[in-house]
């Protein structure tokens, strides 16, 4: 059996630099979270065979080593022979050796499993991609997404089990993109279940009551070297900003069509949306460059990944570390 483990645990590995190559040369999007499941499970199998089988095998045995030196010590003193070099503790040492395979499959298993738990139902690592949440979260912002705020949902299935905090108005959200699904987005909460959501002139109303806004100074966006209309805005009970761009007009262009089209109205002047229930209505921050519910409509409440709350890194801007609304 010990001459099997290793060339499964040289294709278990050969099966993880294949998939992993062509996720990062983009020919398949890769699952992050069915990887690691699938690497537990892999992982756990040869700790199990390393724990109740080679293991005991080994020390089994190492104890068979010391029996035999101890008999042979024993026939050797019948003889007159007192000092005896047989180098029982390097033979052992030697028998005691695990291969490579189980440092680099079961030695790895309680850090896989670890990190599994942990990114599935307590925090999970991020990287902003695109400028959509700016002033709020930049290009390259490393941030941490609290996995189990909304409620605890089982790894890979994404099913809530049990359910905690209701999602608010304002929150920062990651949500696993329902257009495509592979793909993980981020956007603020504007509108709730239930909801009558307008965007017109790029002026926000909710139920008929406009949403306090408060003018800022202008933004200096340093990737784009343009500045923006910048905007306090209250959508839970603290403020954030928003970015606005006068050059861009005030009606979404080309929209995707999805399931609940028929909620959303389309004018000239912007758009108008009755979010249904298990639903969400997001945007983003810069307002003008982002793709949210106004172009491919509304988030399922199946499709949430967690509550965005901290920059833990920005390595080209130390001072973006800290917590964010």
């Amino acid at each position: 059996m010990g001459a099997l483990m290793t060339p499964l645990a040289a294709a278990l590995y050969a099966l993880l630099a294949f998939y992993l190559g062509g996720w990062w040369m983009g020919r398949w999007a890769g699952n992050f979270s069915l990887l690691l499941f699938l690497m537990s499970v892999a992982t756990f199998v040869f700790w199990l065979a390393e724990r109740f089988h080679f293991r005991p095998a080994r020390e089994a045995a190492a104890r068979a080593l010391e029996q035999e030196a101890q008999r042979r010590h024993a026939e050797l003193q019948k003889m007159g022979i007192a000092q005896v070099d047989d180098r029982l503790e390097e033979a052992q040492a030697q028998a005691l050796m695990p291969p490579w395979w189980v440092e680099w499959t079961a030695g790895l298993f309680p850090i896989i499993v670890c990190i599994f738990l942990l990114r599935s139902f307590l925090f999970e690592p991020f990287k902003i991609p695109s400028g959509s949440m700016i002033p709020t979260l930049a290009v390259g912002d490393l941030i941490l997404v609290n996995k189990y705020h909304y409620g605890i949902r089982l790894p890979v299935l994404h099913t809530k089990v049990v359910g905690l905090n209701p999602v608010q108005r304002g929150d920062v959200i990651v949500f696993r993109y329902p257009v495509d699904p592979r793909a993980d987005y981020i956007k603020r909460v504007v509108a709730l279940p239930g909801d009558t959501v307008a965007y017109i002139n790029k002026r926000l109303t909710i139920n008929g009551q406009a949403v306090p806004t408060t003018a800022l100074p202008d933004f200096y966006d340093e990737d784009s070297l343009r500045y923006a209309q910048q905007w306090s805005e209250v959508l839970g009970e603290k403020p954030h900003r928003v970015l606005t761009d006068k050059a861009v007009p005030p009606f979404v262009l080309g929209t995707f069509d999805h399931p609940h089209a028929k909620a959303c109205s389309y004018t000239a002047e912007g758009v108008q949306c009755t979010v249904p229930a298990g639903h969400y209505f997001v945007m983003g921050d810069n307002r003008d460059n982002s793709q949210d519910s106004r172009y491919w409509g509304f988030v399922p409440d199946e499709n949430i990944v967690g509550r965005a709350f901290f920059v833990w890194m920005n390595f080209g801007n130390l001072g973006r570390i800290g917590a964010f609304h």
